[in-house]
């Protein structure tokens, strides 16, 4: 198998624990060298998300107001604290084996922002990190949250999750990352215009290619939502 390649798949609006079953078995047939590197693209129905460093206390509504909301909330596997994913948010999940990529987890994690940091560059906004946090940010708000999962056969699952078009609002039911301090924001929000997210998802292609020095091995085509 060519170790240089990337294979990807945009999976639509996506059900999470359909898409985290998927990892599980993506992570286990790369662990085995049955698939290239892969980078699943997608976006998933109003979920919150409590990564293994977080807690109940950064969730600021009930669980019956969720519901009302028509919300879910999971607690998974991934670091970092609480984070909510939902229409218009463009979900980025690596499943990479990390001995082809230098093995160090924290420079993984660089990597992954750079990718936003280099797609938001080709929509001339000048993103960063902020010492201390993970994820990606343009002047003091919080565009990108990253939370990531490395196996015991050191392959890579969870990811990114970009705001695109996201509804702002409904981060007001938590604290993000346990972030208190900052806000978030989203593309749509920074340029003033719609922005079609599958667009923005064949964008972020080519630039994770680059950075993890990966060959695309087909346009991301549609392999149908969860």
């Amino acid at each position: 198998m060519n170790e240089r390649l990337l294979h990807t798949r945009w999976l639509g609006r996506s059900d999470y624990a359909a898409a985290w079953e998927l990892q599980r078995t993506l992570a286990a047939q790369r662990a085995a060298d049955a698939i290239p590197d892969t980078l699943l693209l997608l976006e998933h129905p109003p979920t919150y998300t409590i990564g293994r460093s977080g807690g109940h206390e950064h969730l600021l509504v009930s669980a019956e107001q969720l519901r009302e909301r028509g919300a879910t909330l999971v607690e998974v596997d991934r670091g970092g604290d609480i984070t909510y994913h939902g229409p218009g948010q463009l979900v980025g999940y690596p499943i990479l084996q990390m001995k082809q990529h230098g093995r160090d987890l924290h420079q993984y994690l660089r990597n992954l922002e750079q990718v936003l940091i280099d797609l938001l560059a080709s929509y001339d906004l000048a993103a960063r990190r902020f010492p201390g946090y993970t994820g990606v940010w343009v002047g003091d708000e919080k565009i990108a949250a990253i939370g990531v999962r490395v196996n015991a056969r050191g392959v890579t699952s969870h990811g990114f999750a970009l705001n695109v078009s996201t509804n702002l609002a409904d981060f007001a039911a938590i604290v993000p990352c346990g972030i208190s301090d900052y806000g978030v924001t989203s593309l749509e929000r920074l340029l003033g215009q719609q922005l079609d997210l599958r667009q923005v998802a064949d964008h972020v292609v080519p630039r994770f290619a680059a950075v993890f020095n990966l060959q695309v091995a087909e346009p991301l085509a549609w392999r149908g939502a969860l």
